[in-house]
Parts: C-alpha cells; structure tokens; sequence
C-alpha cells in the first residue's frame, strides 16, 4: 500500500508515518515546516522530521506546499496513493485572527486541492480529514452547565458522554480557525457524500502525545508540559482555569484512521477525542503535572478568555464506537501525562 501523510513533522502525521512504515507500507510525508512560519524557532518541526528519517525505512519526505495546487497533483499523478491522512493545516485558535488570508489558504484551499487530485488520479483510495472540535463554534457553550471546586461539568445526565456531531456548526462563533477547518470539514464531507469518495472526517479534540511541538497558542498538554519542565510561566486565559478539554494520545487517533481505512462510510463525520475518562480541567492538569515532576507550576491569570473558546468540551465517542466497535481509548490520561514529561525531560538532558 501507498500512503501519503501530509502534515508529516507533526503530531499525527509522524505518528500516522510511523505507524504505516512499520506495518511494511511505503509512506510519502508532504511538510514543509510552515509551523516554523506560524509559532517561530518553538512550533519548528525539523527535530520530528530528523527523528522520523532515523526511524523508518519506506519513509519519503516532500517538502511541498498543500497550496500549490499543481505540485499537489504532480504528486498525486505520479504516486497514485491508496491512502491519504491529511493532517496539514493553521492549527491555533488565536494565530489564525493574525494571518487571515493565509490561514483560509491552508485550511481550506489546501484541503480541496487534495481532495480533487485525489478525485483525479487516484479515487479508489481512502481520504482520512482531520478536522477539530472548532468546527462547532462555541455552539457548545449552550449546554447546561455546573460549576464544581476545580472544573466545569455539564448539568444534565444526557449530556454526560459530552458534545455529539449532531451538534450545529453554524449560527455561532468560531475564531477564523474554526471557520477555515469548517470550510474543508464541509467540502470533505461533500467529496465523500456527493462524489462516493471514500472520506472519513474525525473532528479531534486535543490530540497530545509526546512528539507535539506545543506552544502558547497551540497544543494545550503539551506546552503545559514544557512550562512544567523547563520553567517559565503558564497563562491562563479565563474561566478560572476550570475549562475543561479530553485528551486522546496520537496513537489512538491513527487507530481510528485504520479503524475507517479496513471499513470506510464516505462522507461520515465522527468526534475524536479522548472522552470523559481522559478529560481534564486545566487546574487540574496542573495537580497532574506537579505529582509527577515534584515541582510547582508557575502560571497567571489572564481575565479574558479566548474568543469562541470552549467553556467545558468532551468528544461523544458513542457514534465513532458503535460504527467500529474494535476501537477504543487505550492510552490513559496517566499514561499521556507520564509519557510527555519524560519525554520532554529527556530532551532537556540533551539541550
């Protein structure tokens, strides 16, 4: 099989990389770093794309940009994939009100670039879309809501498993981020729906694990983690840091990508996060963090909260289970936050 990883020096890509290199597969990864451009020397992925090279043994890495619609279907003409993870994208919240037009151009015209080359050159294979939770605007923000000593909650037993995708995705606010990951979230669904493509959209909660390249305005665990560790100050933007976020480990997202790849539906959506065993409030991610490092985290609070922010968000994972039944959360919250320490000290003692 031929799989083509774009986004493939991130979180999920390298993780997606990885995965497909060791089951023997021949994995092509489309990055050209522009998380350098987009958070500075923090967001740069070149460490990840070194580590991958080391790793793997099938692994080809392109250095092109998803916008650049003929070098996409160059590739797709020549390569003729039988699998693409797209996880390219302007992945923060905040940064996309800085970078507008640039933003939209990655998030949405990127993603339409691949679909169409893939409708061209290759529309047998299956089209994994990462999209995210923003597509939901603060549309979530409605659910009843309890306020309890550490964390928000939601007030209603039927609303317990947390947001589902029958959730509405307009009529709200989203951040520009939101609405560019709307836009190719849509478009994606229509490549599935209307043209029979084989295309699964995973709206990702906060996807973590040890090969994220956090920083303040993306990667929640992550960059708490590298505060933690490395000293500095964390902000907390609102909410008395009682907000609260699941937690899913990369591992667990690309099983849910092969999950879809043996059995695709196109055109399906489905949440992705960790759920509610794996969720967690940032006062207490903070508790989390200092029983295992032994050391204080030193943050501030910032009184205004990030415009169309979640208040309390957790992945339904009911619709994702009952479609793939194999498939479940296997890495948790313990586990992510033990794994990410030692990681991020082990690259301390190299610095």
């Amino acid at each position: 099989m031929k799989v083509l990883v774009t986004g493939s020096s991130g979180l999920i890509g390298s993780e997606a990389v990885e995965y497909y290199d060791r089951a023997g597969h021949l994995v092509v990864g489309v990055d050209n770093n522009m998380r350098a451009e987009f958070f500075g020397q923090q967001g740069d992925t070149l460490w990840n794309l070194g580590r991958l090279q080391a790793a793997t043994q099938q692994f080809r890495h392109q250095s092109l940009d998803i916008r650049d619609r003929q070098s996409i279907f160059d590739l797709f003409a020549a390569e003729k994939f039988d699998l693409i993870i797209h996880c390219a994208a302007q992945p923060s919240h905040d940064k996309a009100s800085q970078i507008p037009l640039l933003d939209f151009e990655v998030n949405a015209l990127g993603t339409v670039n691949l679909l169409e080359a893939m409708r061209q050159f290759c529309p047998e294979a299956v089209f994994i879309h990462m999209s995210t939770n923003k597509v939901y605007g603060d549309a979530p923000n409605e659910v009843p809501r309890i306020e309890l000593e550490k964390r928000y909650d939601y007030a209603n037993p039927e609303d317990y498993n947390g947001i589902a995708e029958t959730c509405r995705i307009d009529r709200c606010l989203h951040s520009l981020f939101g609405a560019s990951k709307a836009a190719a979230d849509i478009v994606a669904q229509e490549y599935g729906r209307y043209f029979g493509l084989n295309v699964g959209i995973f709206r990702g909660g906060c996807l973590t694990g040890p090969s994220h390249s956090g920083v303040e305005l993306h990667g929640f665990l992550s960059y708490l983690v590298k505060v933690a560790v490395n000293g500095g100050t964390y902000k907390v933007f609102g909410y008395q840091g009682k907000q609260v976020r699941d937690n899913i480990h990369s591992y667990d997202v690309i099983q849910a990508f092969e999950a879809f790849r043996q059995h695709p539906r196109p055109g399906e959506v489905y949440n992705l996060g960790g759920g509610r065993e794996n969720s967690v409030s940032v006062l207490e991610a903070f508790e989390r963090v200092e029983a295992i490092t032994g050391r204080k985290v030193q943050w501030e609070y910032v009184e205004r909260n990030r415009i169309g922010d979640h208040i309390c968000y957790i992945s339904d994972l009911s619709k994702l289970k009952s479609h793939f039944p194999d498939w479940k959360i296997t890495r948790s919250l313990d586990h992510i936050f033990q794994e990410m320490v030692a990681a991020e000290q082990a690259r301390l003692a190299t610095v």
